[in-house]
């Protein structure tokens, strides 16, 4: 594996809630650690709503560590698809998360999870994402899905 490139792992989860609220609970950070139940804390750094530049610091429950990372969006297209990165231990995350309207009440959320290893060395999740890691990581995202579909499908039921 060349230092630049990337592993990714792809999560799909269908929930029974319109895009709309679906869009508003994955970009809410003032309620995220509401939503989301691996995330115990995040500090909005930028002012204003959810778009390209905003950036905040997020600390959530990984592999058994509290772990805070700051992170910030690069592409915004409200209701389909945001993506955010991160820069961490000598890696490079890229989060995109695309969410297609599956009728009036059904939304299908696919997020693409890259880790690349920026520098020399290989970055420590970007070491991680082998098989073994990728089944973590893909697990953890479900969770985080999982948690998603709790809070929009409970409001809009």
């Amino acid at each position: 594996m060349g230092t630049r490139t990337g592993r990714s792992v792809v999560v799909e989860r269908r929930l029974a809630a319109a895009r709309g609220p679906v869009w508003e609970a994955l970009t809410d950070l003032a309620g995220m650690e509401r939503v989301l139940g691996s995330v115990s804390k995040v500090e909005v750094l930028t002012d204003g709503g959810f778009t390209v530049g905003t950036r905040w610091r997020e600390t959530r429950r990984m592999f058994g560590k509290d772990a805070t990372e700051e992170m910030w969006v690069t592409a915004c297209e409200p209701p389909e698809r945001y993506v955010v990165e991160a820069e961490s231990h000598g890696s490079h995350y890229v989060s995109e998360w695309e969410l297609r309207s599956d009728g009036p009440v059904a939304t299908t959320v696919r997020l693409t999870f890259t880790a690349v290893a920026s520098g020399g060395v290989a970055g420590l999740l970007a070491r991680v994402m082998g098989s073994l890691g990728a089944r973590a990581v893909s697990k953890a995202i479900a969770k985080d899905l999982e948690d998603v579909a709790n809070a929009v499908e409970s409001r809009s039921g």
